[in-house]
């Protein structure tokens, strides 16, 4: 009699499967590190997929050479603003400085204090191991919402170099241009959220036959009688969706200007409208609906196969 298996559904990696407690995802910052002094994230807003028509000058490649449509998807990135600078000591906050010229929609999000005499001058010691910044997005620029999103990001190279960024960029609004050129992100969202679904949708089982008695879109067995317990590896209705997931390696096809190159349809974007400032096109999906905040990191492991990939961008179909 031949042996009857199948593989086991619904991976454990992802347990528990429970909504996510925040929009932009916590980073790992210490993993990842980028051959330039500067950034190493940045706060986009996904305005949806579209086709590009791209020229493939990857080598070796089938069709280099030759003109090629690519799936991409479309993220709007408005610059961002520092809005605090943290100084690290054994990976604990030793201090914290505050920019005081912020916009007023950031004014009205969180509780400023009144007075406060620190400057970064101030810490000029070495009472600290690295620096990180806390930034806000420009979100007032788009037509998304005025409330912009609030994350802390990184900064790679030394520790003076670190310095001199923040010294040199506190007062000035930093661009997606200013972090990434080419080559391959990280992406970090949240996917879309479909509320309480059954094991059937959730899990992916079969269906069980026509006939069955208690219902076709079930589990079969749920294990024996005795331990008198529902495993917690067993697939149960649950929350599917508006999970915290990360996409490894998106290559990044184009990233330009709205001003200097105008991808908008004439109508705008579906369940998004008209991008008004500068935007990056990735290959492939990315996680999330339209207007979902996504963090744009430098990767964490690239992949040489995808950093070979080498698209001239031509248009946007």
């Amino acid at each position: 009699m031949t042996k009857h298996g199948t593989t086991r559904h619904g991976s454990l990696q992802f347990y528990p499967r429970s909504r996510s407690q925040r929009i932009l995802p916590d980073v790992s910052w210490d993993a990842i590190s980028s051959k330039d002094s500067g950034l190493l994230g940045f706060i986009g807003y996904k305005v949806g997929m579209g086709s590009a028509f791209v020229k493939d000058n990857s080598p070796g490649s089938l069709t280099k050479g030759k003109r090629i449509i690519v799936p991409v998807t479309i993220l709007e990135c408005p610059t961002i603003k520092i809005l605090s600078v943290r100084f690290y000591k054994n990976k604990k906050v030793m201090g914290e400085i505050l920019n005081h010229n912020l916009d007023k929609e950031l004014k009205r999000k969180i509780r400023m204090p009144k007075k406060t005499d620190k400057k970064i001058e101030d810490m000029g010691g070495k009472d600290f191991d690295d620096i990180r910044i806390v930034v806000y997005s420009q979100v007032k620029k788009t037509g998304i919402k005025k409330t912009p999103d609030i994350k802390e990001i990184a900064i790679s190279g030394s520790v003076d170099q670190k310095l001199s960024f923040v010294k040199n960029n506190l007062s000035k609004e930093i661009s997606i241009k200013d972090i990434f050129k080419e080559g391959t992100v990280d992406v970090r969202g949240v996917t879309k959220g479909k509320g309480l679904q059954g094991t059937i949708k959730r899990f992916g089982l079969n269906l069980k036959a026509h006939k069955s008695e208690k219902g076709q879109r079930t589990l079969g067995s749920g294990g024996p009688w005795h331990p008198a317990r529902v495993d917690f590896r067993q697939p149960r209705a649950g929350q599917m969706g508006f999970f915290t997931r990360v996409l490894y390696n998106s290559k990044i096809v184009f990233i330009g200007d709205i001003k200097e190159k105008d991808i908008n349809p004439a109508e705008g974007f579906n369940h998004y409208g008209k991008i008004k400032n500068e935007y990056i096109l990735l290959e492939g999906s990315v996680q999330g609906p339209q207007k979902r905040q996504i963090l744009i990191t430098h990767t964490l492991r690239p992949n040489k196969k995808i950093v070979k990939k080498n698209y001239e961008f031509v248009e946007l179909r």
